[in-house]
């Protein structure tokens, strides 16, 4: 239940917690060829588990709220998460930010289908509807990389991680969904951190860098991006509904576009103009259905 209904605020912090993601991926893309993988996972929790400590204390929730009854629930949860966060970053890596930002609004259209495979929920043809558009749109994206032969450069290796990464981020949803029943989301928020820490940790055997003072810059600030970027996401979703907030979902592929343009000096391909409207298309089917599902709630 949100505390007050204030759509204008809601809109903003969701707008703003577009912008800080894209800044954390920004900042993760500008170390991906100098740092390790795992080492970049580190960073970014580690810093981001700072503001979302004092945020949670602020909120009373700083520890009494992490006590659960569900711990094997949080152990499913983190992991997906953490694998997920893993995939991204390495997509993050092989392609243009815009494309990994892309592929990642299959995980709306494939938590329907996994919640109605796991969860014992509806397939509803806006379901089917929204899962064909998308993966129309995946096939659209990689036809040229399937056709040229150019996995050699690592993008459609980036594709299919993507893919897989948005199948992860779609197992974690459906967790959240089910944890939200019984579980605050800052527990749910904090032990997904935790668990990118130990799973980026784990990976020092195999060798991480010293980084130099702006690399060292850039991997504090992924942390700090994605930190701030939970929460004014969170905040969203307390002072406006889901419903009115979904068409500014968006709204966060358009930062990618313009740090790929202007940033990283990366033209757009045909192939992402073509794949983009099908992809949000799903994805607003999706959005559409949680609309009227709630609307539906509402009037009964």
């Amino acid at each position: 239940m949100r505390d007050c209904d204030l759509p204008g605020l809601g809109i903003s912090l969701r707008i703003l917690s577009g912008l800080l993601m894209a800044g954390m991926f920004v900042s993760v893309k500008a170390v991906s060829a100098d740092v390790p993988l795992g080492q970049i996972v580190f960073f970014r929790s580690f810093f981001a588990i700072f503001p979302l400590v004092v945020f949670l204390w602020i909120r009373g929730e700083f520890p009494s709220g992490l006590a659960t009854e569900r711990p094997g629930a949080h152990f499913l949860r983190a992991g997906f998460g953490a694998l997920a966060l893993f995939g991204s970053f390495a997509a993050v890596a092989r392609l243009n930010l815009a494309e990994a930002i892309l592929i990642s609004q299959l995980s709306p259209i494939l938590m329907a289908l996994g919640a109605a495979i796991l969860l014992a929920e509806r397939l509803t043809r806006w379901r089917i509807w929204g899962l064909a558009l998308g993966f129309a749109g995946i096939v659209v994206l990689v036809w040229p990389e399937l056709t040229t032969y150019s996995w050699e450069r690592g993008r459609l290796m980036g594709y299919f991680i993507g893919l897989a990464t948005a199948v992860l981020t779609a197992l974690a949803l459906i967790m959240v969904r089910s944890l939200n029943k019984t579980e605050s989301p800052g527990a749910i928020a904090f032990y997904f951190v935790l668990a990118s820490m130990i799973g980026g940790i784990a990976t020092l055997p195999w060798g991480w860098v010293v980084p130099n003072g702006p690399i060292l810059g850039f991997l504090v600030l992924s942390g700090l991006f994605g930190g701030f970027g939970h929460i004014a996401m969170t905040l969203a979703f307390r002072y406006a509904e889901a419903s009115r907030l979904a068409p500014f979902e968006y709204v966060a592929l358009l930062w990618p576009i313009l740090a790929d343009v202007f940033i990283f000096c990366l033209s757009l391909a045909t192939s992402f103009l073509l794949a983009a409207p099908l992809i949000l298309a799903g994805a607003a089917i999706a959005a559409a259905e949680k609309g009227r599902e709630s609307r539906g709630k509402h009037l009964s």
